[in-house]
Formats: structure tokens, C-alpha cells, sequence
């Protein structure tokens, strides 16, 4: 469905209130809507592999993948009472049905699951209305579906759903051509999501090609490929680390410190991990710390963290700070160079593993300046860097377009299920 299509959808206002959709297409305003529940419109499928299919036909069912192949080690040496899947029927575990793992066969051949997975399709005549697969399929990711999901089931921990359990949900069905053309809008809306993020994939994955071959293999002073102005210019500049410029730490800015109309802006080293990207161009902490016990950027440093919990990590949450006067938390090491620091900042992320090589400690790891000082790291011309840098930042520019483009689109997709999809007040027991 086009845009266009989407933005028929109009609001509907009506006594019943919280059982009429937010929004309907309008066509269907004022058009009754059915109060069943998902047995009187489903029904478990149990029968078992009569068709002897092949051990290659055993799936799996993943939260984000689907019904996917099974590991060979995990099928059973006799596969005789897995169950059958057909085209447009229903399967998960019980065991984790409330953390999502459930989804709709597509195939157009017939597939077996494990004998403790629950199966179930759509009736195709059922009183008042059918409940189509397509709907079916986008109503199994709202918030009515998860809260049900959430509370109802046999057992503690892991809660056990089990299809009496799930057949006990009610819905408010419109009918059979409302049900489709909402599935349709909201499919629209998944097929945008997947192609932004086969586009944001593509993105990363030239970003990782592209930093592999900008930058000098480790022992080596040349990179694989360099811009045209400077091919046949002579090598990179062995030096170390120490070489191009000088660490020191941050000072305390503990999390008691933290307030929100606190005066002073400050970056705390786990926010390195959790909050930033490459280039850090706001910050959202505030301490209360006398600034006399602070340590302030002077804007162009790299923050390097210092504290972490794999050894990968540490390069790879290296960052550029370009502001001034923020306050930098006490596990951040700074690094300060007269050389062009947002190509540093990318060269010290593409050495992770030259890092991870010098971190110290077991359960909780430490990455000391001291012993970063002496790695080996090459230095091109100023000109170079910067070339390099500039190239590096517009490709991170559009990885961050694509990304705000793809959260947009995700909001909006949970947007239209939270009005498109009529709701019941009162979930599982």
C-alpha cells in the first residue's frame, strides 16, 4: 500500500469508547465489530509427521527469525511425532510464547516442529467472522497480545502457555476486507522497515570494508587503499601512540552527583557505551561536583574508556569529544593530539584488538593509559588524515540518517497498531 493509502485512515468517535479503533480506513466507520475469542476462531492443529517427511523439513521457531531450519543436533533421532505446519498456520513454544517466539509458516510446503510446540491455524469459516492469518499476524505484536501473554500460562518462572490458555483471549474482529486492508497498511509499513534496514545494514557493512582498507594493517605502513591524490605518496610514518600526543584521566563525577538541573555538563564513561556514537555532540548528564574537582574538555579529544567488561570493547568505544567545557568522569582516559583527532578516534577503533591485547584484569577489565602509550600506530599527513576523516564522518552522517529514519518508521508502525487495532479492556486471567 502506497503512502497514500495510509493516509486515508481517519479517526472514528464513538459511545462504545475504548472498544472502537482509534482510527478506521473510511469505509468501515460505524461498520459493527465482533467480541470473540481466539478459539472461537482458531483451532490447535496436533496431527503428527504422517507424510514421513525428511529430517530436513524439521523448523525451529526464533523471536526475530521466524520458523527457521532446525539444528540437525536438536532433531530427535525419530521424528515421527513432530507435528505438522502447513501454509498460513501458526507455531511456537509454550515456554516462551511471552517472550515472542511464535510466527506464521509462509512456505508453501508442508514442514514439521517439535512434538512439545503448540500448533494452531485460522478457521476458515468461523460465526460471526473468520479471523484472516495476515491479521492474525500483525495483532500477535500488540499490547493486548503481549499482556495476555505476559499473565497468563501454567508454571512459575517460565511461564507455560499452551493453546486452551491462548484460546481463552478475546478480540474485537471487524470483518474478513477491514481485517485485510489493515493488514495491508501495516505490511506496507514492514516492508518500508526492511528495506531502511537492509539499507542501514549495507551502510555498516561498507563502514567495516571501508575502515579495513583505510587504514594500515597492523605491522604494515601502507593501507590497502588510499584516495587518488595520495596514491604513490611514500608510507605512513611508523610511530607509537605516545608519539602523536598525551593521555590524562577524568575526575570523579559519581552517579550521586547526578541531577538534572545540576550545573555542569559532564560524560561518564559508561554513557561511552551506552549514549554516544563516534563523535559525542551532546551531552546528557549534569554534576553537582565543585568544579574545582572536575576535569573540563578543552574540545578535540578522544575519550577512551577505562573501565569495561570485554576486552573488545575498549577500542571500540572510543570517542571524539569536540566540545569544550565538559566535564570528563574519572574511568575515561583523554587523549589529546596536535594531529587531527576524529581520524584518530576512527584509527583507535579500528585497532580494538591491539587494545584488547594490553587490557588488565578478570572479572572487571582495566585499560590503563600507561599501557596504551607504547602501541604502534602509523601517522599519515595532516592533509590525509583529514581526507580520511572527512570520508569516515559522511558515511557515519548517512548511518545516522538511515538509522532516525528506521526508529521513525518504527514508531509509526507501533502508532498505527496501537489505533488501527481495536483492543479489550480485560486480558488473560
Amino acid at each position: 500500500m502506497s503512502s497514500k493509502g495510509i493516509d486515508a485512515v481517519t479517526a472514528e468517535s464513538d459511545q462504545r469508547g475504548e472498544f472502537v479503533p482509534k482510527l478506521r480506513f473510511p469505509e468501515f466507520v460505524g461498520k459493527p465489530l465482533h467480541d470473540v475469542c481466539l478459539g472461537d476462531v482458531t483451532e490447535e492443529a496436533t496431527a503428527r509427521n504422517r507424510n514421513n517427511l525428511a529430517r530436513a523439513s524439521v523448523m525451529g521457531v526464533r523471536k526475530d527469525d521466524g520458523i527457521v531450519p532446525m539444528q540437525e543436533r536438536l532433531v530427535a533421532g525419530n521424528i515421527s511425532r513432530y507435528k505438522n505446519v502447513r501454509k498460513n498456520w501458526f507455531a511456537y513454544n509454550p515456554m516462551r510464547l511471552n517472550i515472542g517466539s511464535i510466527a506464521r509458516w509462509q512456505g508453501d510446503h508442508e514442514v514439521l516442529v517439535s512434538p512439545d510446540y503448540v500448533v494452531f491455524r485460522c478457521l476458515a469459516q468461523a460465526n460471526p467472522t473468520p479471523l484472516i492469518p495476515d491479521y492474525l499476524d500483525h495483532f500477535r505484536s500488540s499490547e493486548q497480545w503481549e499482556a495476555f501473554t505476559n499473565e497468563s500460562g501454567d508454571g512459575g518462572v517460565r511461564i507455560r502457555i499452551y493453546y486452551r490458555d491462548l484460546a481463552r483471549m478475546r478480540l474485537l474482529l471487524p470483518d474478513t476486507i477491514e481485517q485485510q486492508k489493515i493488514a495491508d497498511c501495516l505490511s506496507s509499513i514492514d516492508a518500508l522497515i526492511s528495506a531502511e534496514a537492509a539499507k542501514l545494514g549495507a551502510l555498516y557493512d561498507q563502514k567495516r570494508g571501508l575502515m579495513q582498507q583505510l587504514f594500515p594493517t597492523p605491522g604494515e605502513t601502507v593501507p590497502r587503499f588510499r584516495f587518488p591524490e595520495f596514491r604513490g605518496a611514500k608510507a605512513w610514518e611508523l610511530a607509537t601512540i605516545k608519539d602523536i600526543g598525551s593521555f590524562y584521566y577524568g575526575k570523579s563525577a559519581p552517579k550521586w552527583s547526578l541531577e538534572e538541573d545540576a550545573p555542569t555538563p559532564c560524560v561518564r564513561y559508561g554513557e561511552l557505551y551506552s549514549k554516544f556514537d563516534i563523535i559525542i555532540e551532546e551531552t546528557f548528564s549534569r554534576t553537582t561536583i565543585d568544579p574545582k574537582n572536575l576535569r573540563f574538555s578543552k574540545g578535540g579529544e578522544i575519550l577512551v574508556p577505562r573501565v569495561g567488561e570485554k576486552p573488545d570493547d575498549f577500542g571500540k568505544y572510543c570517542c571524539f569529544l569536540p566540545l569544550n567545557g565538559i566535564a570528563i568522569g574519572e574511568m575515561i582516559s583523554v587523549f589529546e593530539t596536535n594531529q587531527n583527532p576524529l581520524f584518530y578516534t576512527y584509527y583507535f577503533r579500528h585497532l580494538y584488538k591491539e587494545f584488547a591485547k594490553v587490557v588488565e584484569g578478570q572479572n572487571v577489565k582495566n585499560l590503563y593509559y600507561t599501557n596504551l602509550e607504547p602501541l604502534a600506530i602509523c601517522r599519515p599527513t595532516i592533509h590525509e588524515q583529514g581526507r580520511i576523516a572527512s570520508a569516515l564522518s559522511s558515511l557515519d552522517a548517512l548511518i545516522t540518517g538511515s538509522s532516525m529514519r528506521l526508529e521513525a518508521l518504527k514508531a509509526h508502525r507501533k502508532g498505527l497498531k496501537q489505533q488501527l487495532l481495536p483492543v479489550v479492556e480485560e486480558t488473560g486471567s
